[in-house]
Formats: C-alpha cells, sequence, structure tokens
C-alpha cells in the first residue's frame, strides 16, 4: 500500500468505479491519478476493472447458462438487500 498521498489504496478501490464512469470531480480525479502514477500495484489493478469492464460489456443474456444466469441474479439480488454472496 503506498502512503503519504492524498487517497491511499483503500480508497482508491472504493472509487474506482466513479473514475472509470468520469464521475469525479476535477479534485477527487486528480488525486486518483497521482496515487496511480505512483503506486503500480494500484495502476495494475485500475487496468484489469477497465479489462473487466471491457469484456463484461460484451456479453449478452444468451452468452450465459442459464444457471449461471440464476446464480449471477441470485447474488445482485443479495447485494441489493445488502448481503452480497453466490448461491
Amino acid at each position: 500500500m503506498t502512503r503519504d498521498l492524498e487517497i491511499d489504496c483503500d480508497e482508491l478501490v472504493e472509487i474506482v468505479t466513479d473514475y472509470l464512469e468520469g464521475a469525479l470531480d476535477a479534485d477527487a480525479r486528480r488525486r486518483f491519478t497521482e496515487h496511480l502514477e505512483v503506486c503500480t500495484d494500484c495502476d495494475a489493478y485500475v487496468d484489469q476493472m477497465r479489462e473487466t469492464v471491457r469484456l463484461t460489456g460484451t456479453l449478452t443474456e444468451d452468452d450465459l447458462r442459464p444457471d449461471m444466469r440464476d446464480k449471477l441474479l441470485a447474488a445482485f439480488r443479495g447485494w441489493e438487500a445488502g448481503t452480497p454472496r453466490l448461491p
């Protein structure tokens, strides 16, 4: 974990989705990118998240087996209820 930055690695992980969606204000985005400039672990993590978003964005419902679709739906319903887990 990188220390002595305006945001630490844990905070970066919490806001990575906002960063990727362009939802951070200018100051938060600056702090985020400054962290990436010095933290190779977080830089790799953000690259992995970008790739995950890219790949999952190409999936359609027909790409999933019915049992896997049901498991994913159950997991998302659990997140909404505050108890994320896969069946």
